[in-house]
């Protein structure tokens, strides 16, 4: 040091100094957050192309809520929202989780169901609007170890298996929390006073638990909130929240509910400024293809969670088209089952599944890793495109056993039932498309497939999207 400066300098040198550093080391901190969401188109499509390539998932909802089963005094109408829609009190609610013990749960039989469907990925509630957690939170004991007999952390055992039989895990997770006391809104019914709730803490928990979540459970695919549409979330914390979860697992996918913005079929969603990485339409399916990622998530019947009353079940037919028509236009599927309170698939849940599974079995390529038609109109049915190769998905048969395909005029090198790939068919071509001569009868009872394979991808084939 040089000779005469004072101790005072020398003093406030070092602290400019500190302060210098700090205020470096900070400014370098939040560049690192906030890199987590942002990335190249070619790194973004990186990051999705497991789920785009899968099509095909299972949506899982579960708690505390399948004990009630759907009743309350009467009325046989409720399921996951039974705490608000039967305007059950809290304290009476949290009761339910000294009755939840599903000894028949088995993760090995529910990956298993899964996985032999064709499913790619499970999507399962951790938490849902209830607050009650699904896996052993430090952050609460309104969880499954620690309120209730079972005592098994059932998004460890399902993460494990999901592991062992190649399943992306992914976690549902609710925003929208009507159990802990820092959440606000309350219920407009409700009795406990919202004096001394702070939404803000009460982030600072939710984020918590995701943390746990993202740390504890190995990779997760997806993590698909749900329940940010009321006053107290907005596009700010949205942003935050999106970009804490990809600081924890940076190739994680994240749907749209993270923040304000989910789409209608009205097409007022913009994608542009939506948060998340792909769109959500519940209960239907769009009409065309939505120019963006999306998945549709859809019930067997007519409810999320298990509701013993519920018996309108959309039948295989159904639900193998459904699955189709959204593939052919970009999209995934995402197929709930509600288990019981004993931990078990409802029988026909499993019927169905085990039936798309057969159909899967056969016709799983003209799925797995396609794009969406090259065709504008097919009045039998819906195709969809893989490389080389075009698969047209016939829901009725023709009686004449003539297939008109119009627009395609790219000549195929050849044309075969997929179940039956060895038996060439024969196309002709006009002016108006092609013609292929199908057998009197339809090989599948749902959906037959004709694959047409070409000597380079097919571009162009007449109508397009």
């Amino acid at each position: 040091m040089g000779k005469g400066m004072s101790p005072k300098i020398i003093l406030r040198a070092i602290c400019i100094l500190v302060l210098l550093t700090g205020f470096m080391m900070c400014t370098h901190s939040n560049e690192q957050e906030n890199q987590t969401a942002v990335e190249t188109q070619e790194q973004h499509d990186q990051r999705m192309s497991w789920w785009r390539d899968a099509r095909f998932g299972m949506f899982i909802h579960w708690g505390l809520y399948a004990i009630p089963a759907g009743e309350w005094e009467g009325e046989i109408n409720h399921a996951e929202w039974i705490l608000t829609t039967a305007q059950i009190p809290v304290k009476e609610y949290e009761n339910f989780a000294k009755e939840f013990n599903p000894a028949q749960f088995n993760a090995q039989q529910w990956v298993n169901t899964a996985k032999n469907a064709g499913m790619k990925y499970i999507v399962i509630t951790s938490k849902h609007h209830d607050g009650f957690c699904l896996f052993d939170s430090k952050l609460t004991d309104y969880d499954v170890v620690d309120a209730t007999p079972f005592k098994r952390d059932i998004l460890k055992e399902l993460s494990e298996e999901c592991y062992n039989q190649g399943i992306k895990l992914c976690f549902y997770h609710s925003i929208m929390d009507w159990h802990h006391p820092d959440y606000l809104p309350r219920r407009k019914w409700e009795s406990r006073s919202e004096e001394g709730a702070d939404f803000d803490r009460y982030v600072q928990h939710m984020k918590g638990q995701v943390k746990e979540l993202l740390t504890n459970y190995g990779e997760i695919g997806v993590l698909w909130f749900d329940g940010e549409w009321e006053d107290t979330w907005n596009r700010e914390r949205g942003i935050d929240l999106y970009d804490y979860v990809r600081s924890l697992q940076p190739s994680i996918i994240i749907n749209n509910r993270v923040g304000k913005g989910r789409e209608g079929m009205a097409g007022t969603y913009d994608p542009e400024q939506a948060l998340g990485d792909f769109g959500t339409p519940e209960q239907e399916i769009p009409s065309t293809g939505l120019g963006y990622d999306w998945e549709t998530c859809m019930t067997m019947n007519d409810h999320w969670g298990y509701n013993k009353h519920d018996d309108n079940w959309k039948s295989n037919k159904d639900l193998i088209q459904k699955l189709v028509d959204i593939v052919s236009k970009g999209g995934n599927f995402l197929l709930n089952v509600g288990p019981t309170a004993e931990g078990l698939f409802p029988e026909p849940s499993i019927k169905r599944l085990n039936a798309i599974g057969k159909w899967m079995e056969v016709n799983g390529e003209s799925i797995y890793g396609t794009s969406a038609s090259l065709f504008s109109d097919l009045k039998w049915g819906r195709s969809t495109t893989k490389g080389c190769k075009v698969y047209l998905h016939v829901f009725e048969w023709p009686e004449n056993r003539t297939l008109e395909v119009p627009g395609l005029k790219e000549r195929a090198d050849s044309v075969y039932l997929l179940q039956n790939p060895e038996a060439s068919l024969t196309i002709e071509y006009n002016d108006t498309g092609a013609l292929i001569q199908v057998p009197e009868d339809a090989p599948d009872p749902y959906v037959s497939v004709i694959a047409l394979k070409f000597a380079t991808t097919p571009g162009l084939l007449g109508t397009l999207h």
